[in-house]
């Protein structure tokens, strides 16, 4: 059964990163770097503040203690525990594998950390505005990250769904301690 796991996720990642063009790959590589988000999560700063006020500091402090946690379970609980090598360090998907750049990212990939916390962000934040086409457009977002990772070559989908599963559990945790503790209102639209 396993086994089989492994197949179909070697299959859909050799689709997803097999299909490559110079302009996406220009995009993807784009998209999976992390400072080019900067604009959008001080977008989300100003937000924060503008709509909680005296209480931002709070949200905004849950914000950097769930990306910590996201991102460092990812690495310590997961990555240096299962010791799944990355398809761009798959001796077996030599030459298979199209890279960009060289880019081959560390040597583990369960889970990804770049799912972790584009879903833990974008969940922690949906969850907090009750946007409904916000909250799709932070989802759609963090699949548009997820999904770059498995097109630059250094995630195999399955990777992406447990990172994914971690940020939005972190997010939905982080989120009920500071409503329940903090007595933050959430804003309704």
């Amino acid at each position: 059964m396993l086994n089989k796991l492994e197949q179909i996720d070697r299959y859909l990642f050799l689709a997803i990163n097999g299909s490559h063009s110079s302009f996406f790959d220009r995009f993807f590589i784009l998209v999976s770097n992390k400072y080019v988000w900067i604009p959008l999560y001080l977008f989300f700063v100003f937000l924060i503040i503008r709509k909680y006020k005296t209480q931002s500091w709070i949200i905004l402090l849950a914000t950097i203690l769930l990306l910590a946690f996201s991102d460092l379970t990812s690495v310590h609980l997961f990555k240096n525990v299962f010791m799944r090598y990355r398809p761009s360090h798959n001796l077996e998907l030599q030459g298979l594998v199209h890279l960009i750049d060289g880019y081959k990212g560390g040597l583990y990939g369960f889970v990804s950390s770049h799912a972790a916390n584009s879903f833990g962000f974008a969940t922690f934040m949906a969850l907090l505005f009750k946007n409904r086409w916000g909250g799709i457009l932070l989802l759609l977002w963090a699949v548009l990250v997820s999904y770059s990772r498995i097109y630059i070559g250094v995630h195999y989908p399955a990777d992406i769904v447990g990172g994914a599963l971690l940020g939005i559990l972190g997010a939905t945790l982080f989120y009920s301690v500071v409503i329940k503790y903090f007595n933050i209102k959430t804003i309704h639209r």
